[in-house]
């Protein structure tokens, strides 16, 4: 699925749009450059799924822990991750199979780890600063 979005206005029905889309679906991961509107749509999706608390990118803490009316819900920002051990460390597996929304920034970062099922939202920047999100459900 191609949604080009032309305003950050339009974030909010592309947010609905996916949460929709993939309603059975709790693992994304998002691939984008830095910059690109990764963590900005990550919290369009939280709003989407009820999340009344502050949203904000886990760079430092690795991931942040919101509640929503849907129960809780993970982002995960692998960016500083020097190995794949430091997810398990983390605990990753608690929460990438717990049946919870998590929603997963430089999964780059941990190729072997991921499930066999989720959804990749890659943000794309255009030479006027557009955004387009190629989504597919593998």
């Amino acid at each position: 699925m191609i949604v080009p979005l032309h305003s950050i206005s339009e974030l909010s029905v592309a947010a609905q749009h996916v949460i929709s889309t993939f309603a059975d679906e709790r693992i994304f991961l998002f691939y984008g450059q830095m910059g690109a509107g990764k963590t900005t749509f990550i919290n369009e999706l939280c709003l989407v799924l009820g999340v009344h608390d502050h949203t904000s990118s886990p760079t430092f803490s690795i991931v942040n822990e919101y509640y929503s009316d849907n129960g809780p819900l993970y982002h995960f920002d692998f960016y500083r991750l020097k190995n794949e051990s430091e997810a398990f460390d983390l605990g990753y597996e608690e929460y990438f199979y717990s049946g919870n929304y998590c929603f997963v920034e430089w999964s780059e970062k941990i190729p072997n780890l991921l499930p066999e099922s989720y959804v990749t939202i890659e943000i794309k920047v255009s030479e006027n600063q557009n955004r387009t999100l190629y989504i597919e459900k593998k």
